[in-house]
């Protein structure tokens, strides 16, 4: 953070007015409902707004607790549920409403006794106490118009202030709701999803203490900023230190995850805002959990779970800060772990995780966390199982409980009973059994047991996912997706760079193929450091700019991509394959800029492949009606079952509500998938599957029947499907397949564990 901060921004001397004016109502003896009544005024006054509200979280609903503007008789009156209306709606997603016309949002409720239908335009932060909504604080204007950002910026930096005032006068009842959760003794069972397999039992150990702010204004702006800069000189320090000590035994893609923290850690942009913060009157403490806020808003809004993770960077980093800067240090890590161990946290950086002793730690339970998360990489690493999205676990959960992790099954145990324990560990057992006749397997062929060989490959897209090869005895990587290198670093990755990643994973693979596909990114997949319109936002992402689309748009980086693994693979055979390929000429346009790349190189005498094998990924169901076309110019086609699912169905799959509502193994599916299987079959194209369908037993064996004989899967997956294979009659499924396509059940899924059951499928349950 440099020590020159820049003059004070329009928003924060907005801010710096109302919280001197807020400043003397808090200091002042009016109780607390006269209190609320003037700061409603004063609100309203600065920001020459007709209307505002507060609204405050009591028994469980929003209560109307003071107005300028609306009806008086509406006070203590109006109540709203959290989650109804739109005060209910910011109240419980926790997220900021500015609107023209609050009429025409979805979830905008009409109270008569308010007298509100004479305002248009709304506008609605939360007030925010131990990161849970305590009240809402709205504006609205009688004409049409979304407020400005200054003016948003000013309302969420009031609201921090009136957390305190709300907290100080006994106004909210959150506490007591936490209480009340912590007192239950009994054992309980949490769901979460897996992001890092295994199993592990320890005492439960809070990553650390929740650290409520008590002081929101500053006395002195000058002070406050001098607290920031040694902070965050101490930050930084403690950054370095533990990125220089942090050691795996081998590189991995977790190196690079380190440096983009660091990156983060010494960004300006973040110190500016948090300078900005404090220019409007707020202490250091305060100024941080304002920015850091409105960075947990924004990660509410972003679709991309990539990008949400790097957003959960900042997070850590801002949670570092203000336990320096508050002198409140105390962290498990730091105190150390005296027994095996359970860590409980809303969400983690990997610097942090990497703090612990990985002797005690067992696993991690996170309220948060996705699949991609840099301290999920950093996790698997170390070998440490972890549950994410577990909710309300750290209310649930008592420090020092025994728990219980079966990251696998997506469950935690809370205090189990004896009859748990014994089941849990028979678990465990015969899971270490089942991994020690699954690594049995790693040498031994994938073919049918009447003698049809299965290519079984492994998807890839992490330097560290190259050491699977030999542990899992796949033989190539049918996928490596190139874009996990992009979205992983701050800034974008020049050739060099690239071509070192591409030619370390071409020397571990050695005479086993590699599929390179070129970089997937766009659409809800955006990068910071991509010059994207913000306003030219998708509604439909996974329809978008992305992929293919974007990369022939632009087209210097796939250029760059074109050489670099070109020269990454000079004297071998490379493979690419591009994605989402809708239309033949998207795929002739991208095979021919590889074309124009090998003659640039050649041209300067650079080293090149021995050959180059061009391939496609169909993903866009109508890209089936295209195939004949393409056939004649393709070396090999991957049908990608993740998006190809989604597109078929019409059905984003990370909706909660509709991931398990449409099944794999649907005719709709699995007829397509066999037609396509037939269109390809005269050509000498080769044909296989990419994605999770192919890495679960069940739809493997599905899939095999239809025709496939080449998959690629997760590394985790490759020893139950080996066993699977080696344990079917392909000849004998292949005969029953038409009549179970021809006449599917209103459950195909159970007619194909049927028929598996009858022929002694290894399935692995």
């Amino acid at each position: 953070m440099t020590n020159a901060p820049p003059p004070p921004s329009t928003a924060a001397q907005s801010a710096r007015t109302i919280l001197t004016r807020l400043h003397e109502v808090m200091a002042s003896r009016t109780n607390a409902q006269g209190k609320l009544n003037q700061v409603v005024g004063i609100i309203g006054e600065c920001l020459h707004s007709e209307v505002c509200s507060i609204y405050l979280l009591r028994g469980g609903t929003l209560e109307l607790y003071a107005t300028r503007g609306l009806n008086q008789d509406a006070v203590h009156v109006t109540r709203l549920a959290l989650g109804e209306g739109l005060v209910g709606t910011i109240a419980q997603q926790i997220e900021t409403l500015n609107l023209d016309e609050a009429a025409a949002h979805p979830d905008f409720s009409y109270r008569p006794e308010t007298g509100e239908e004479l305002f248009h335009s709304f506008a609605g932060v939360p007030i925010i106490r131990r990161e849970q909504a305590v009240g809402v604080l709205c504006v609205q204007q009688s004409d049409p118009r979304r407020y400005e950002e200054i003016e948003i910026e000013t309302l969420q930096t009031v609201a921090m202030v009136l957390s305190e005032l709300i907290a100080n006068a006994d106004l909210v009842d959150t506490t007591a709701r936490i209480d009340a959760a912590a007192a239950d003794q009994s054992a309980q069972r949490l769901t979460g999803q897996k992001l890092v397999d295994g199993m592990g039992a320890g005492i439960a150990v809070f990553h650390q203490p929740r650290i409520t702010i008590e002081h929101t204004v500053a006395d002195d702006i000058e002070a406050e900023r001098h607290r920031v800069y040694a902070a965050f000189d101490k930050m930084r320090e403690q950054i370095d230190r533990m990125a220089s000590q942090a050691e795996f035994g081998i590189g991995g893609e977790h190196e690079e995850v380190l440096e983009t923290y660091k990156m983060f850690a010494y960004d300006e942009g973040w110190s500016r805002r948090i300078n900005e913060a404090i220019d409007s009157g707020l202490t250091a403490e305060a100024a941080i959990e304002r920015v850091q806020q409105r960075t947990r808003m924004r990660m509410r809004q972003i679709d991309d779970p990539l990008l949400r993770d790097r957003m959960h960077d900042l997070e850590d980093l801002s949670n570092r800060l203000i336990r320096i800067v508050s002198g409140q240090m105390g962290t498990a890590a730091q105190m150390g772990l005296r027994h095996d161990s359970i860590l409980i946290a809303r969400n983690l950086g990997p610097a942090e995780l990497l703090e612990y002793d990985r002797r005690r730690l067992k696993g991690v339970v996170l309220e948060e966390g996705s699949l991609t998360a840099h301290v999920i990489i950093v996790a698997r690493a170390m070998g440490v199982p972890v549950l994410g999205r577990a909710r309300a676990v750290r209310t649930a959960v008592r420090e020092g409980d025994l728990l219980l992790l079966d990251a696998g099954a997506g469950t935690l145990h809370v205090r189990p009973t004896q009859a748990v324990q014994d089941a849990f560990d028979a678990k465990l057992e015969l899971s270490q059994k089942r991994r020690a006749s699954l690594a049995a397997l790693r040498d031994l062929p994938a073919v049918t047991r009447d003698g049809v060989p299965i290519e079984l490959m492994i998807n890839a897209g992490l330097r560290e996912d190259i050491a699977a090869l030999d542990l899992t005895g796949a033989g190539g990587i049918g996928l490596f997706r190139t874009e996990f290198q992009f979205l992983v670093s701050a800034t974008l990755p020049q050739r060099e760079r690239q071509q070192r990643l591409y030619r370390d994973v071409l020397d571990a693979a050695g005479d086993r193929p590699v599929v390179f596909r070129t970089v997937d990114i766009g659409g809800d997949k955006s990068l910071p450091y991509m010059n994207v319109d913000e306003n030219a936002l998708e509604e439909n992402p996974a329809m978008g700019w992305r992929a293919l689309r974007l990369a022939l748009d632009r087209e210097g980086l796939l250029k760059v991509q074109a050489r670099a693994l070109m020269e990454a693979a000079a004297g071998r055979t490379l493979n690419v394959m591009f994605p989402m390929v809708s239309e033949p000429w998207e795929y002739e346009a991208a095979r021919d800029l590889f074309v124009r790349q090998r003659a640039w190189l050649k041209q300067h005498d650079k080293k090149l492949p021995a050959a180059i094998r061009y391939g496609a990924m169909l993903e866009v169901p109508g890209l089936i009606e295209t195939l004949d076309l393409m056939l004649p110019h393709l070396d090999f086609l991957s049908i990608g079952t993740n998006d190809l699912t989604q597109f078929l169905f019409a059905a984003d799959r990370a909706h909660p509500r509709l991931a398990e509502r449409y099944d794999w193994l649907s005719p709709t599916v699995m007829r397509y998938i066999a037609r396509v299987v037939k269109i390809v079959a005269d050509s000498k194209v080769q044909l296989g599957v990419c994605g999770e369908m192919g890495g679960r037993p069940l739809e493997a064996m599905a899939l095999l029947g239809v025709g496939i004989e080449r998959l690629s899967i997760t590394p985790a997956g490759v020893g139950r499907v080996k066993a699977m294979i080696r344990s079917l009659d392909l000849g004998a499924l292949r005969a029953d397949i038409p009549a179970i396509l021809a006449h599917p059940s209103s459950t195909p899924r159970a007619q194909y564990l049927d028929w598996a059951k009858a022929h002694g499928v290894d399935l692995g349950e």
